[in-house]
């Protein structure tokens, strides 16, 4: 399917009425058939999943591992040079599918620079700029998946053309108007919403594998609750098992 009609199919179930019911501390959900495991943790970058990577991913035998991991390496306090990254993300991807589990790597998402300065001084991203090194960072995200022939989600290009990225209440990136914080960077609940359902989209039309999985990541990752608050793996396991 071409990229916008899968867009256009994917997002035609984004406004799915799925419970918001928190409950902090579990980042585990089994059923049955399967599980998926919310291997996502604030701040990290690809050093750190690479040091965490045996005992939250690989042990777990996955079938599945989705992947989205950059936003963090390309900021000051966690910057990894961009060759670094690559490295480190080919030895991550590596890894996993030595074990013999599918990786859905996905691109890393867009941001409201005038949030993303208040944290990080615009000078740091010179001569390049914010959104040429972002621009970067999914040009190799995009090349290890084609290298190692594994799976890619655009998740950059749909929250880019859908996403409202601003200081408006629409916006799926946390602003001060829908999460009052000058934030910039993670989704809204209706953000991971969207994430949750274009990988389900993803996951149904590639037929990917779908009963152990491992969603490992960042912040961006384990959202606001684990597996069963307001984050993609949450409201991805709605979808898969309900």
């Amino acid at each position: 399917m071409h990229r916008r009609n899968f867009l256009q199919a994917g997002l035609l179930t984004a406004t799915l009425s799925l419970p918001d019911t928190y409950f902090p501390g579990n980042a585990y959900a089994a059923t049955n058939d399967g599980f998926i495991v919310n291997a996502g943790i604030g701040g990290n970058n690809t050093v750190d999943l690479l040091g965490r990577i045996t005992p939250d991913c690989l042990e777990r035998k996955p079938e599945l591992t989705i992947l989205m991991i950059g936003t963090n390496d390309m900021n000051s306090r966690k910057h990894i040079p961009l060759p670094e990254y690559e490295k480190n993300l080919r030895e991550i991807v590596s890894k996993i599918v030595a074990i013999k589990s599918r990786v859905l790597l996905m691109t890393i998402l867009p941001v409201y620079e005038p949030y993303l300065h208040i944290r990080h001084p615009a000078a740091f991203y010179e001569p390049e700029g914010h959104t040429e090194r972002k621009r970067q960072v999914n040009e190799v995200i995009r090349k290890v998946a084609a290298d190692y022939r594994q799976d890619l989600l655009d998740m950059h290009f749909i929250f880019q053309q859908t996403g409202d990225i601003g200081e408006g209440a629409e916006s799926l990136i946390k602003n001060v108007v829908n999460s009052n914080v000058t934030d910039g960077v993670h989704p809204t609940p209706a953000g991971y919403r969207t994430m949750a359902v274009a990988i389900f989209e993803y996951i149904q039309q590639k037929k990917l594998p779908r009963n152990r999985i491992v969603c490992f990541g960042d912040s961006i990752t384990f959202g606001d609750g684990g597996i069963e608050g307001k984050s993609y793996p949450a409201y991805l396991k709605k979808l898969l098992f309900a």
